[in-house]
């Protein structure tokens, strides 16, 4: 049993860094108030700009390359989550209408640049993130081979921001303006803030952590745009309700969640795991899902005015 999780965990780690990197841009949009079911749309637009990038530089920036891409990814991501935020908070449209929208568009226009620019739709990477030993820590009992082994820099990357996300939401006044327009967002506004301007900050960050996540993909297990993120995205707003609106709650739902998928995709390799039917495995995450949300939907609360459309003077 020990090997089996020994083998599994640094996988599972791996898998789970992406799903928390969107959905905690899921949290900070919905913490402002917005929905934002275009998470996977963002995903896909950051994944095939960190795939353009890198291939284009990586022969003359070399390992410099893959930075600029996570950069660029997270910097795209942030720029195609303005139609989100403009269609959402300033024309006052159906969140999930415009987040859908984003998903539609996302796919079919980063295929259709793919195909124009390779021919084939798919954008290859010849070197992504090279997995690591962290010095002495790896030699811990226990832990260390579970998490300190096979690692990625994203992952250290994804739970710095996790650990900047919990400071600035609970702890800083613009956490404290971005959760009162979630929350109560007449109130804030007859206490001087601009919610329209949080809501704005909330789905911009939103977009660049989904688009980072999109490319965390890419660098560490993918290695390859091919127009999809496989429903991740929808997996991470899945987490952040799990995650009951929380980081710390959402970085165990995450982890769940990647531990239930990363079970599924390497049953072949794992003897004690190919006796199980392949679609019984592959099912399971999504099974999986379905269970925590109706087994823990009673419990989690989102912010009250999740989704709900701002118009200032509107009492």
């Amino acid at each position: 049993m020990w090997d089996i999780v020994s083998h599994i965990f640094p996988y599972a780690i791996a898998f789970t860094v992406p799903l928390l990197a969107a959905a905690l841009g899921g949290f900070f949009s919905e913490r402002s108030g917005v929905v934002n079911i275009g998470l996977e749309g963002l995903m896909v637009i950051g994944n095939f700009v960190c795939a353009v990038t890198i291939s284009k530089l990586q022969p003359s920036m070399g390992q410099g390359a893959i930075w600029l891409g996570l950069a660029m990814a997270a910097a795209a991501g942030l720029a195609f989550s303005l139609l989100h935020a403009f269609a959402s908070i300033s024309l006052c449209a159906n969140q999930v209408i415009s987040g859908t929208a984003i998903n539609m568009v996302a796919s079919a226009l980063t295929v259709f640049l793919a195909r124009t620019m390779t021919g084939s739709g798919n954008v290859r990477i010849t070197l992504g993130f090279v997995p690591f030993d962290v010095p002495v820590l790896c030699k811990i009992p226990v832990i260390g081979p579970l998490v300190f082994t096979k690692s990625y820099a994203t992952t250290w990357l994804v739970l710095a921001i996790l650990a900047i996300s919990w400071f600035v939401v609970y702890k800083t006044r613009f956490g404290l303006r971005l959760r009162a327009c979630g929350e109560h967002p007449q109130t804030a506004d007859a206490a001087g803030v601009n919610v329209y301007r949080m809501r704005y900050a909330g789905v911009l960050i939103s977009g660049a952590l989904a688009g980072l996540a999109g490319a965390a993909i890419l660098v560490t297990f993918s290695g390859e745009f091919n127009g999809t993120v496989a429903g991740l995205g929808f997996l991470a707003m899945a987490a952040l309700i799990f995650g009951n609106w929380k980081p710390l709650g959402i970085l165990g739902a995450t982890f769940f969640f990647g531990f239930a998928a990363t079970l599924a995709n390497v049953s072949q390799v794992v003897p004690e795991l190919s006796k199980i039917p392949g679609l019984v495995l592959k099912a399971f995450p999504y099974v999986v899902t379905i269970l925590a949300l109706v087994l823990f939907s009673k419990t989690t609360q989102a912010p009250k005015a999740d989704g709900e459309i701002y118009e200032a003077g509107k009492r």
